[in-house]
């Protein structure tokens, strides 16, 4: 099971990696994996969209993730 430190700590490394163009891949591949039917792997990803979407806009802390 991946945790919230796991998702904080993929998405800042995405980001790095990546930038904000990490928010376009999660939702092509949330696409292609709810067309293959495997909506457990789609609901991570969309998951992990967020939490890359709150980094971008400046909502969560890419240095410590604190959860309200």
């Amino acid at each position: 099971m991946i945790t919230a430190h796991d998702l904080h700590n993929l998405a800042v490394y995405l980001l790095d990696r990546h930038g904000p163009d990490v928010i376009n891949f999660a939702d092509h591949a949330v696409s292609e994996l709810e067309a293959q039917g495997d909506d457990s792997r789609a609901s991570t990803w969309r998951v992990l969209r967020s939490v890359v979407q709150d980094m971008v806009e400046g909502r969560l802390s890419q240095n410590d993730i604190k959860l309200h």
